[in-house]
């Protein structure tokens, strides 16, 4: 029996969970520290595999894909969701979809949207580059204070009011939208409800905290960026495609907003040659928000746990239950 798990950038898996409970069950256990180029690569390299373990959505896993993993017996995922894989298609196959619990993910994303707000109001990354090439003060920006200012919460729910308390620390007036955020619920979470074109028009700092799907997909344009104020910063640690990225790239070089800082994109890893890495008002995360060692060991435990009860016979935590029927 062989087992991939995908997409270990950083090398944490296998230091993350006990594999040798699977190996003396004479699993073999195989890891990709890279991304695949393209589907073609992916199934190619995937043939041999009857379990694959998927890092949330790293490895898109659509349909067209399942279909030719001829050997694919069991797909286990990180987290408790991912719109990148057709749970659908591996049931028509009766392949289980098994997932994990979805760990503390809510403290780690939003303490990293500080940090990318904190990094970008100081200019800390180009401040850094610039000491390690023996330099002083030479082109960093001058700083935001962020006590008194705005910040913009484009969605209110658990993530968001995290960042709502973080910011009222700082001593910052929060302010907040989303499509069915009441004013009620606004004020629960310490925030001002405002209207979309004011939350874009007045904030300091905007940060998004939306799910994507069809109705969030391209929610911020040119006509949302283009209220913001140049010195104003954009800060996205949710989904790349929530911002139209063609429209950011020229908002960007027009200077409103001023700055932005980034943990998602449209394509990830975001290409070698892409824009964003050569524009020096652009702080650059490499989708970091959820990724902690706590995280990895809970979400690797689990899928353990996940392969060992299908070999067992009684699959866990599953996606399409109907597959196991």
């Amino acid at each position: 029996m062989n087992l991939a798990i995908l997409d270990d950038y950083q090398h944490l898996a296998l230091r993350s969970a006990d594999w040798d409970r699977l190996r003396r069950r004479g699993v073999e256990v195989s890891v990709f520290h890279d991304a695949f180029s393209s589907e073609e690569d992916a199934a190619a390299r995937l043939a041999p595999f009857e379990i694959v373990c998927l890092m949330r959505e790293r490895t898109p896993f659509p349909r067209s894909l399942v279909e030719r993993l001829l050997k694919l017996r069991l797909v286990t995922l990180t987290g408790t969701r991912s719109p990148s894989l057709d749970a659908n298609a591996c049931a028509e196959r009766g392949i289980p979809v098994s997932h994990t619990r979805g760990g503390d993910t809510g403290a780690s994303t939003s303490e990293l949207a500080w940090g990318l707000i904190i990094a970008a109001a100081r200019d800390l990354a180009r401040a850094e580059r610039g000491m390690r090439a023996g330099g002083w003060h030479q082109g960093v920006a001058g700083g935001m204070v962020l006590e008194g200012r705005r910040l913009g919460l484009l969605g209110l729910g658990k993530l968001g009011a995290r960042m709502a308390r973080v910011g009222a620390a700082f001593g910052m007036r929060v302010g907040a939208w989303s499509e069915n955020l009441t004013r009620e619920r606004a004020a629960a979470a310490g925030a001002e409800l405002l209207g979309k074109d004011e939350l874009f028009e007045t904030s300091d700092v905007l940060s998004i905290h939306l799910v994507l799907g069809e109705r969030t997909r391209g929610l911020v344009g040119a006509a949302e960026l283009a209220r913001m104020q140049p010195g104003a910063i954009l800060v996205n640690t949710s989904r790349g495609p929530i911002v139209d990225e063609t429209a950011l790239l020229a908002a960007l070089k027009r200077g409103r907003p001023g700055r932005a800082a980034l943990d998602v994109y449209d394509r990830e890893p975001l290409p070698t040659d892409h824009p964003l890495r050569g524009m020096d008002n652009v702080t650059l995360s490499p989708h970091l928000g959820y990724v902690s060692m706590d995280v990895m060991r809970a979400f690797y435990a689990d899928t353990v746990e996940n392969v060992e009860a299908w070999l067992d016979g009684k699959p866990l935590r599953l996606l399409n239950p109907r597959a196991a029927a």
